[in-house]
């Protein structure tokens, strides 16, 4: 039977969730969102707001499955909002002189630039994902295979799935060992344990949260394994082997049936803990291995203070004191820490993430 102390630890459940960012961590809950970053002073800085979802403003959006798609577009753009956020913090600029070249575009094109620029990058990146994780592994499955008639359909869809996964391991893992990228991770591994030290139902501090785990099932890296394991039964029922285009072209106008799929298992899972759900997010958890590290002190001090800032009414400003930077935190963001000042752009996770 289940006691006063299980129904309050359940209610925890999926109740925050964040990123990673430039030496910091963003959390969100329900409609606000907190940012906290460790400045190359020591001291801790943060920022708060709201956002509603448009799947709370449109019932039609809140639909399963096509939340999953608008839930996927919501936090991508907020993602990129709170990197840029995080840059913005940190005061990575102030001091530096504008060159010449700098000073001309901003004459020209002034705050236009920036949405030039962004979009730009959004491009490429779409780009770069549509290459890497539909058309190689098509045409890498295609030299194997040959053109068929979909005989080996499953075998097909199982060799462009493997493939899929492979590269997005092994993209992890070449970006992991950036330096940059590092810190970002043991950020993420923050952001984690202070998610887990919330949901356990411990007083929120640095020693409880150190205790926890840094590996989440509603986290955006399980949230991306989940699409890859689906696109690979999806792929099963996609035919036109003979026409490779064509096949592509259909992958890539089921992508929102798969993620949105991928979004109602993820927030599934982070609710439950029965055993498909443990054996569906295994692969998602060992990945979280790469994307995750061990964070230290000062680290685990940014993630609760974000989580804290997103969920006033459970932790009112009032009781929470503000704390002075420890040794080790001023350390680190004088030290190695100054160098997550360049942008790196790995802390991007949906909002699945936790």
């Amino acid at each position: 039977m289940k006691n006063k102390k299980d129904d309050a630890a359940l209610c925890r459940l999926g109740k925050v969730g964040g990123q990673a960012v430039l030496e910091g961590v963003m959390m969100r809950s329900g409609d606000r969102w907190c940012l906290a970053v460790r400045r190359e002073g020591g001291e801790i800085t943060r920022q708060d707001g709201s956002y509603v979802s448009l799947r709370k403003r449109n019932k039609f959006c809140n639909i399963p499955i096509i939340r999953g798609v608008i839930n996927f577009v919501e936090m991508l753009k907020l993602s990129m909002d709170m990197l840029t956020k995080s840059a913005e913090m940190l005061g990575e600029d102030v001091g530096e002189p504008e060159t010449k070249f700098e000073k001309w575009v901003n004459d020209k094109f002034g705050d236009k630039i920036m949405g030039v620029v962004t979009g730009i990058a959004t491009v490429l990146g779409v780009a770069l994902s549509l290459g890497l994780f539909v058309f190689l592994p098509t045409f890498i499955a295609n030299l194997i295979l040959g053109k068929g008639d979909g005989t080996f359909q499953p075998l097909r869809s199982l060799i462009e799935g493997g493939l899929k996964i492979s590269i997005f391991v092994l993209y992890i893992f070449l970006v992991g060992l950036m330096r940059d990228i590092k810190r970002t991770f043991r950020y993420h591994g923050a952001e984690h344990k202070s998610v887990a030290c919330y949901e356990k139902g411990l007083e929120l501090t640095p020693e409880n949260a150190a205790t926890c785990t840094r590996f989440h099932p509603r986290c955006g890296t399980s949230f991306i394994f989940v699409m890859l394991l689906l696109s690979i039964v999806i792929g099963i029922f996609i035919p036109f082997n003979e026409i490779p285009l064509l096949r592509t072209a259909v992958k890539i106008l089921v992508l929102p049936i798969t993620v949105g799929l991928g979004f109602e298992f993820i927030m599934y899972a982070g609710k439950h803990d029965n055993v498909l759900v443990k054996i569906l997010s295994a692969p998602g958890l060992w990945m979280q291995r790469l994307t995750t590290k061990e964070p230290d002190k000062g680290m685990l001090e940014v993630a609760i203070k974000a989580l804290k800032g997103a969920m006033p009414d459970e932790f009112p400003p009032e009781e929470e004191p503000e704390e002075a930077p420890s040794g080790d935190a001023a350390a680190e963001a004088s030290g190695e820490g100054s160098s997550a000042n360049a942008e790196n752009g790995s802390g991007g996770e949906t909002e699945v993430d936790a």
